[in-house]
């Protein structure tokens, strides 16, 4: 272990920027001589303004936390009983949004029970709300400098196996390297992350994939074997081949490589130009060129449910062919089929949702991508897809229309794999924008304009009784209203009668579209 520097010198001290010395002030004012430790410490000493801080104090826990609430009109609850830890949830002003406050007796005791040793780092709040000399007992100084996730010991891991999934997550946060020990230690363990709390192992998850290198982190969770712990469905598609003429990948690395395509294009970088994996400046340039107009930035910061949808899209991503490997079917002439994968997927999509307790709109969202994640490439067999496909599209998937585009683009790109060419690309891209060119204009589902007639006046104008053909009648109505077919209730009246006249349209619908399908992703 690191012990170059003495316990209580470091080369530069932490230094707050004005709105965090304003939250320390208040802090170190309710909690005198309290000690600011871990994550916000390290953060600061590598220039990263930290989101949640975390206290120590002699006295008593509970006291601090609501002397704290005091202080920033918030409210105190208790964290943990056994370590006397609490939490102050500080209200949405600044880009502090929690502090925790734990008894401790022993400083150098407590450091060293932390998990990683760039953790196991305390500074003292001064009265202005500036930073002292930090306290390292661990050598977590010189970790930080080399960009290194050490283990402060084995024990820490296995007292709390989350923090396995931890390191991955800080490692992808904070482009950190794994110790050779520490990745060890967490390969030993790894089956004792079923221990942990789902809702934990989701959180960790989810911070992993809001990052610009979510691939990455899923590469690292496998290669520790916490991918297998957390996500064993994954597991079953590596090996599984594919039509060579349209996958470059087998199951289990498309599904990563597609998580990867959502990197590289999703807002969270800055600027187009090759990235790690070595893609050309044009990946990006193309998709962000092309759909500059739709606000695909703004769309994906939205949350539905309690996650952005951009955490939600790659987790889909992820996910899209989970059920290839059961469907896979090699016909008589030797062509490969993964009949009905999609709708397979979609449920055992939902299923590890509820196992990892998202909650019940972001467990659609998802499904309902994998379910739909071919949809975009069927709305048209040639050319470009007719107004009134794009309009059942957007009126079947709702809010997750856009990201099912996404997710189509990141699937054509992770099947072509080093193969993919500008030119196809472009063309893939224009398409995606065609579609919510006609899907996001005003006659849109997510736009519809007040219904020319109701149910109740439709029944009574044709002499119908309740039942799905009155339902099947509105929602004809209400779909040629958007293209611009009837304007008026006379208009809507007339058609509804046509309409009531003839036998329900052979039109397919989504699901019977699907089930026509052959099951082989082409993207061509």
């Amino acid at each position: 272990m690191p012990s170059g520097r003495p316990a209580f010198v470091s080369l530069k001290p932490p230094s707050p920027g004005p709105s965090l010395r304003r939250v320390l002030a208040r802090a170190a004012a309710a909690v005198p001589a309290a000690w600011l430790v871990g994550g916000a410490v390290r953060d600061l000493l590598i220039d990263r303004e930290p989101a949640d801080l975390d206290l120590l104090t002699k006295g008593d826990a509970q006291a601090a936390a609501e002397a704290l609430a005091a202080a920033f009109g918030a409210h105190a609850f208790r964290l943990d009983e056994a370590r006397e830890q609490w939490r102050v949830a500080l209200p949405q002003e600044g880009s502090v949004q929690a502090i925790d406050v734990t008894h401790a007796e022993d400083l150098a005791a407590d450091l060293r029970r932390r998990d990683f040793t760039v953790d196991a780092l305390a500074a003292p709040i001064e009265p202005g709300g500036g930073l002292g000399d930090v306290r390292d007992e661990t050598g977590g100084l010189d970790d930080l400098d080399a960009r290194l996730l050490r283990m402060t010991g084995e024990a820490a891991l296995r007292d709390d196996p989350l923090r396995l999934l931890r390191a991955v997550r800080l490692a992808v946060e904070l482009s950190f390297g794994i110790e050779a020990e520490t990745e060890a230690a967490i390969r030993r363990l790894a089956p004792h992350l079923a221990s942990a709390a789902a809702e934990r192992q989701r959180d960790e998850l989810v911070r992993i994939l809001a990052t610009p290198v979510a691939a990455r982190g899923l590469r690292l969770m496998d290669s520790l074997g916490l991918l297998e712990q957390m996500l064993p469905e994954l597991l079953s598609g590596r090996g599984v081949e594919q039509p060579y003429q349209h996958h470059y990948w087998d199951v289990f690395d498309h599904s990563i490589e597609a998580v990867a395509a959502l990197d590289e294009l999703l807002p969270h970088r800055a600027a187009p130009g090759p990235d790690s994996d070595g893609r050309p400046s044009w990946f990006r340039g193309e998709f962000r060129a092309g759909l500059r107009q739709f606000q695909v930035d703004a769309y994906l910061g939205q949350r539905a449910g309690g996650q952005s949808r951009l955490v939600l899209l790659k987790l889909a991503g992820l996910l899209h062919d989970v059920a290839k490997p059961e469907t896979k079917a090699v016909q008589p002439d030797g062509r490969i089929r993964f009949f009905g994968h999609s709708e397979l997927g979609a449920a055992k999509a939902e299923r590890i949702c509820r196992r990892l307790r998202f909650g019940n709109r972001e467990t659609r969202f998802v499904s309902r991508l994998v379910e739909e994640h071919l949809r975009p490439a069927q709305l048209s067999q040639d050319g470009l897809p007719t107004r009134r496909a794009v309009y059942r599209f957007f009126r079947d998937l709702e809010e997750a229309a856009p990201a099912c585009l996404l997710l189509s683009l990141a699937d054509a790109a992770a099947a072509r794999g080093p193969r993919l060419q500008a030119e196809r690309w472009r063309g893939l891209v224009a398409y995606v924008a065609n579609v919510l060119e006609h899907g996001l204009t005003p006659e849109a589902p997510s736009q519809r304009p007040q219904r020319l007639i109701d149910g109740t006046e439709l029944m009574a104008a044709l002499g119908l009784q309740p039942g799905p053909e009155v339902g099947r009648l509105l929602a004809a109505i209400e779909e040629a209203q958007a293209l611009g077919e009837i304007a008026t209730r006379e208009d809507a009246l007339g058609y509804a009668r046509r309409l009531a006249a003839s036998p329900p349209a052979a039109a397919a619908t989504p699901t019977q579209a699907k089930a026509g399908t052959d099951g082989e992703d082409t993207h061509e």
